[in-house]
């Protein structure tokens, strides 16, 4: 028997460029297995364009160290580092990051620890590429006022910190004058700064008048004259100011405001009870550049100052007002001409019901707001005709939509959303209580059950009880049972193409957390989206373990989802749900009476 000649066919390996392009379609998760598929695949997972955006967070541990050394191998990473102390782990931990990470770190976060100064000393040299720091919390780095006290020290952080750009240094308690000049003193080029929820002596000078530099700078206070300064200094690249939380009063803002030649974009006021409209009108005035407005909490705040905005901001892009009580629907109408809007929170605002937003949009498409984004999150006067009509007005910009707590919000406003708002990508029915299957499968229900007999108005009656002795007892109100979705209903629901919520394929997030009213017949007919990474199906106590196995069939992408308070949910339906879910990070099952620990 003659050798028969082997012929060795090995397929040409692909090139680098073509592998990062197959790899770019998929999934974060979906790709991390294909790098385990041979070494090129893995090279080409760890591409520059993979890399942007991704943050990884973890606790102080020793298991922290090896994934520490393994990220050096990145050509770039962030880290957000929790429950860092002042013990020789956490001190091995930093010095680890320096060693293996220290130029190609770019953004820093260690919230909430209690690190040594010792300790950062040793690590923000070493990170010469870094562009975000956030030292948010971190009481203990400022409470002897010796950070950075020696020359030396700055000169380090100062030629590794030249680059940084963002600094975040909310809820410093110890914050003082003297530490954070020495700290702003190291980064000359800072283009957002956030000092949310720190002391700040806005209506006290420790210095009582004295010029700038005639005295030494106060280790007690910080004040609202070096922040001033700090403006001043840095008015050519200082874009964003986050102030929330503190006690600026309406003086303090204007000083803030007519910083010459201080350009700002963004500023955030979030919760700041003292200001007032003046202070909102003298902002507008000086600062007409900001594009993104948070005034969010600041409860003194009434329509005046949606008129002043109106009048001023004409690039304003994002606007929150949420929990501004007093904002009523008079203002507005003339917010939404302004059309640069792409974003508008009224979350909370009580007396808003979207008759005056209508009449706003009611003009030109090419002069008025092109919403991308709106909440009207516990807006409780919000009703269907409301609903309907912006819907209409918003139908081909409408990415995110809230009606959390919308109270009055019943199946024909979720039908007017699955019919205009097909390219939503969130939506939010949070506690909207009305809603049902009907509302979902874009079906009318045309009739419903028969009140009960018992609980008929009969009229007033007399009762000597002994809870109720001597006086008329209410009236029993007539309840109306839903009526429930029938097998022949899905079968016409599955021949129509009505305007039910699987119009919106784009969505990439739902939540129908306490909608007591929504069953299986609904959810396994309309929650089938491949792309869905959110979803929210709490509090729903009439669903089953067929909703669950729907949901895993038909939302594989899902990231995160909630089951809590949901008794149809047994061990059952989680077992058979869990090999179809393979991106799931976060699963909440609590109470959840038939999850066991099987």
């Amino acid at each position: 028997m003659e050798d028969c000649d082997v012929v060795d066919l090995e397929a040409p390996e692909l090139p680098v460029e073509i592998i990062v392009y197959i790899l770019s379609f998929l999934h974060a998760s979906d790709r991390k297995e294909a790098s385990l598929v041979c070494r090129s695949w893995y090279n080409a997972s760890q591409d520059l364009r993979f890399q942007k955006n991704v943050t990884f967070c973890f606790p102080a541990s020793a298991s922290s160290l090896e994934l520490i050394r393994g990220l050096g191998r990145k050509s770039r990473c962030s880290l957000i580092i929790s429950q860092l102390d002042g013990f020789s782990m956490s001190r091995s931990l930093l010095l680890e990051v320096g060693l293996c990470l220290g130029s190609k770190l770019e953004s820093l976060a260690l919230p909430g620890g209690s690190i040594t100064e010792a300790s950062l000393l040793a690590l923000l040299p070493r990170l010469t590429s870094l562009r975000r720091l956030d030292l948010r919390g971190l009481d203990s780095l400022f409470m002897s006022g010796a950070f950075l006290s020696r020359e030396e020290h700055r000169q380090q952080v100062r030629s590794a910190l030249c680059g940084l750009e963002e600094l975040d240094l909310s809820d410093l308690r110890y914050l003082s004058d003297l530490t954070f000049n020495r700290l702003t003193g190291c980064t000359p080029r800072l283009c957002r700064l956030s000092l949310a929820g720190c002391h700040i002596a806005f209506e006290f000078d420790p210095y009582r008048g004295c010029p700038v530099g005639a005295v030494e700078d106060s280790s007690a206070l910080l004040s609202l004259r070096n922040l001033r300064r700090l403006l001043t200094e840095q008015k050519s690249t200082l874009v964003a100011l986050d102030l929330s939380r503190t006690s600026i009063t309406p003086e303090s803002l204007r000083t803030i405001a007519q910083v010459q030649d201080l350009v700002l974009e963004e500023l955030c006021l979030h919760g700041c009870k003292e200001l007032t409209d003046y202070s909102v009108e003298v902002l507008v005035k000086h600062q007409p550049s900001l594009q993104r407005l948070d005034i969010s909490a600041c409860t003194e705040l009434t329509n005046r100052s949606v008129e002043a905005i109106t009048r001023g901001l004409k690039s304003l892009t994002h606007l929150s007002l949420s929990r501004d009580w007093r904002i009523t629907e008079k203002g507005l109408t003339d917010l939404l001409s302004v059309s640069s809007l792409r974003s508008l929170d009224l979350s909370e605002c009580l007396h808003v019901s979207g008759t005056e937003i209508v009449k706003g949009l009611t003009g030109s498409s090419a002069a008025r707001a092109q919403l991308e984004t709106l909440s009207l999150k516990s807006c409780t006067y919000i009703r269907d005709l409301a609903v309907l009509s912006l819907t209409q007005l918003f139908g081909d910009t409408l990415r995110e939509l809230d009606l959390t707590s919308c109270v009055n919000v019943t199946d024909l406003s979720v039908r007017a959303i699955a019919t205009y708002l097909q390219r939503l990508v969130v939506l939010r029915l949070g506690w909207c209580k009305e809603v049902t299957d009907w509302g979902l499968l874009g079906m009318v229900e045309t009739t419903k059950c028969e009140p009960d007999q018992e609980m008929g108005d009969k009229g007033p009656r007399f009762t000597r009880t002994f809870g109720n002795m001597g006086f008329f007892k209410p009236p029993r109100l007539a309840f109306e049972r839903p009526k429930l979705v029938t097998q022949n209903d899905l079968e016409q629901f599955k021949q129509l193409a009505g305007a039910s919520l699987l119009a919106l394929d784009r969505l990439r997030e739902l939540d129908l957390t306490a909608c007591p009213k929504l069953t299986d017949s609904s959810i396994t007919q309309v929650v089938r989206y491949p792309d869905l990474h959110r979803l929210s199906l709490s509090m729903l106590p009439e669903i089953t373990d067929a909703s669950l196995m729907s949901v895993a069939w038909h939302c594989r992408s899902l990231t995160s989802l909630a089951l809590s308070h949901c008794p149809g949910i047994s061990d059952r339906g989680v077992a058979q749900a869990a090999p179809y879910l393979h991106r799931l990070q976060h699963l909440y099952l609590s109470c959840c009476n038939n999850i066991t620990d099987r």
